[in-house]
């Protein structure tokens, strides 16, 4: 009996034993490994544009830069830090193809997030899908990203201008039915897919379209196609041209008096950039769409998350202005990415990174505006498909209806 009992003993303490093994780090899942993880560090990558034309979105790497920093400062992704390699292309697709090799052959990253340029990512795309890397959270957002079966290491992050379009389009039919459309946009992947979008919208109803002009990015001015459209009856104008573009857009529209509803699409919504060179005077009555909270709006003045964000950049990028939306746009990037990690836990490959990345379920980064939400799928690349309508009034966009779906 006493060695039946011992025997009963030594079992169970040889259980004990064993789950207490079990709930140590290491010991409940291996650890899994691609070149840029180990037990301590998680190497990510990215290419941006520091200088050249577009060297105001250097705000985006340098957000990116804080936050994994804060991370690291917070102890880590599981015990491990994080580095981050983020290279200056100046806009150059030939530099981007460069630094990207850099990344992936030199520095052994184990993905890139948040690289910028549509035309730029597509030039490093095929190269990443051949090497099996994932390209996560594109800024740049064409609808090339969301094609699982032919680019499966390929991912955007904001809502497709193919879907924007769509959206512009329902609203159009639900807001104003009766409009004659004048459409102005630039002869590249970016303004043909809003295009493409707007008439994918209208459906039966693309007649509406009275008039279309296309342009070259080479020209150094728009205005001719702006007097054009006018002379179309037109009574709403659909603006899909960059920053520089939009604001001479936006500015000859006022001075020949035209009184279009004009709607501009997102990108080329930034106040600084665009509505300011152009005149306000010429911008109030504006629609465009949003999904981040803008910090200057009194509604956000108490929100939690916009006082985290305001914290985050006083403490680690004190340079940068929080009413900047580039920046808020990055900060939710980069939490999401943190998410990615997360979900990815002690399995640190490639495989299993992209694997979560296309798991994300109702997850809202803390500058998201309500209603719009980062989901996932195997089968579906598109995190963000919806956007708000907002209304340019005074100094500020000012959200008016309800949330869009451009699915």
């Amino acid at each position: 009996m006493r060695f039946a009992a011992r025997m009963i003993r030594g079992g169970i303490a040889l259980i004990a034993l064993t789950f207490a093994m079990l709930s140590m780090p290491g010991w409940a899942t291996e650890k899994k490994y691609s070149p840029g993880a180990s037990d301590d560090e998680i190497k990510i990558g990215q290419t941006m544009s520091y200088s050249g034309p577009n060297s105001p979105f250097a705000v985006v790497g340098q957000t990116f830069d804080g936050y994994f920093r804060k991370v690291n400062d917070e102890g880590g992704i599981g015990g491990r830090k994080i580095k981050f390699i983020s290279y200056d292309d100046a806009f150059n697709p030939a530099k981007t193809v460069e630094q990207t090799r850099r990344l992936i052959e030199s520095d052994e990253v184990l993905f890139t997030v948040g690289s910028l340029g549509t035309a730029l990512q597509f030039a490093v795309q095929r190269y990443l899908n051949a090497k099996r890397v994932p390209q996560l959270f594109i800024n740049g957002a064409s609808s090339r990203w969301e094609d699982p079966k032919k680019f499966p290491w390929t991912m955007g992050y904001t809502t497709s201008y193919r879907a924007e379009g769509r959206i512009y389009a329902r609203w159009i039919l639900r807001d104003k039915p009766d409009a004659k459309i004048a459409i102005i946009y630039q002869n590249d992947d970016y303004g043909r897919d809003l295009l493409a979008g707007v008439k994918e919208g209208l459906g039966e109803k693309a007649s509406m379209i009275a008039a279309e002009e296309s342009y070259e990015i080479t020209e150094p001015t728009i205005d001719t196609h702006i007097v054009k459209l006018k002379y179309s009856g037109a009574d709403v104008l659909l603006d899909f041209t960059p920053p520089k573009f939009a604001a001479q857009a936006i500015r000859k529209v006022g001075e020949i008096g035209w009184k279009p509803l004009h709607v501009l699409n997102s990108v080329s919504s930034s106040i600084g950039m665009v509505l300011k060179p152009a005149g306000l005077e010429h911008a109030e009555g504006i629609v465009s769409t949003a999904y981040n909270k803008d910090a200057t709006d009194p509604r956000w003045e108490n929100d939690e998350g916009i006082l985290a964000y305001k914290q985050f950049l006083q403490k680690y990028v004190p340079t940068i202005n929080p009413n900047d939306l580039l920046a808020i746009g990055a900060y939710n990037e980069a939490e999401t990415i943190v998410q990615v990690l997360m979900q990815c836990g002690d399995d640190l490959t490639r495989e299993n990174v992209m694997r979560q990345a296309a798991n994300i379920k109702d997850f809202k980064p803390s500058g998201l505006l309500p209603g719009i939400t980062i989901d996932t799928s195997p089968t579906d690349y598109a995190p963000m498909e919806s956007l708000q309508m907002v209304r340019f009034q005074g100094d500020r966009w000012i959200p008016f209806g309800e949330v869009i779906s451009g699915r």
